[in-house]
């Protein structure tokens, strides 16, 4: 058997579709006999299923993992066990024990009751550092990742709902390039730059709505450009999704500063993405929107192959 395990330095990586490796262990009788470092090459959330799947691997654990995500690893025959966080090597040795149970799909950028206290060992901030460029559009993560994109403009949003547009591709893996682009001609993202075509299940949630519909009735050769509203793309900015916390309250957050991107938990443990907008003397306040919401976007998508 071989398990993968989102790694960063020791630790269960936080929010699979950004993980920038995978700590990878051979396991003979329920015991480890071998271990080793994986890098995940830059690869979005669809492109990770494969690239698993490609490494022979059995049973992902993970932290934060959305339903799009979810599905594609399942189709892979991966068994996913969500909600772990804690080293990497003791999270591994408690699965063997059967100890762990997955929290399932927890990936919820932009629920209610974001906070960040009521843990057992009190409120905390985790300090695990965005990697996503100003203006990247990865989703479920975007935050939430890569120095780019993240390998496509997945969304949470819509994630756990069937889509509601038919086509042909809709359920099957497509691979495609874009250009995505801001209203002014400025370029947020690219796979073209990347020089890799994002890989991903049409219909499964796995990219923002408006990409995914379009995408779902193209040809393989086709090269299309579509113009989104934010209601296709990641929303409108969400006044509710704007908190305000006593920095006391919260260890950590006085060393954090404006401008800064950090995860918050909820209160089951699941990382949440946010970004520092205010903070004085004695409170701290983060927007739980996604960087990219309430903007119109552009995008140039190739269809490359249908798999």
């Amino acid at each position: 058997m071989r398990i993968a395990v989102t790694y960063d330095n020791g630790e269960v990586f936080q929010h699979f579709g950004h993980t920038e490796q995978f700590k990878v262990y051979e396991v003979e009788g329920e015991k480890v006999v071998s271990s080793e470092v994986m890098g995940s090459n830059g690869s979005g959330h669809g492109a990770l299923a494969g690239l698993l799947a490609g490494n022979d691997i059995d049973v992902l654990l993970c932290g934060g993992i959305g339903g799009g995500a979810m599905a594609a690893l399942e189709e892979n025959n991966i068994t996913v066990i969500a909600g772990t966080s804690g080293n990497t090597d003791e999270v591994v040795e408690a699965y063997l024990r059967g100890e762990l149970e997955s929290s399932g799909v927890n990936c919820d950028h932009h629920g209610e009751g974001h906070t960040c206290g009521d843990h057992e060992d009190g409120g905390h901030c985790g300090h695990h550092e965005e990697h996503e460029s100003e203006g990247g559009c990865g989703g479920c993560g975007s935050d939430e990742s890569e120095s780019s994109c993240g390998g496509g403009c997945g969304g949470c949003a819509g994630c756990h709902a069937e889509p509601d547009f038919e086509g042909q591709n809709v359920g099957k893996t497509v691979r495609a390039h874009y250009k995505g682009t801001f209203n002014d001609g400025t370029q947020f993202d690219s796979s073209y730059d990347r020089g890799e075509p994002l890989e991903f299940v049409c219909g499964a949630g796995m990219m923002i709505h408006g990409f995914d519909k379009a995408v779902a009735a193209m040809n393989v050769g086709d090269v299309i450009d579509i113009h989104l509203d934010p209601s296709e793309a990641y929303g409108e900015v969400d006044p509710s999704a704007f908190v305000t916390m006593k920095i006391e309250e919260l260890p950590g957050s006085e060393d954090l500063t404006v401008g800064q991107q950090v995860y918050l938990q909820d209160y089951y443990g699941r990382p949440i993405p946010v970004k520092v907008t205010a903070k004085d003397d004695t409170q701290i306040t983060f927007d739980a929107n996604h960087e990219m919401a309430g903007k119109e976007l552009n995008f140039k998508i190739e269809l490359v192959e249908v798999l």
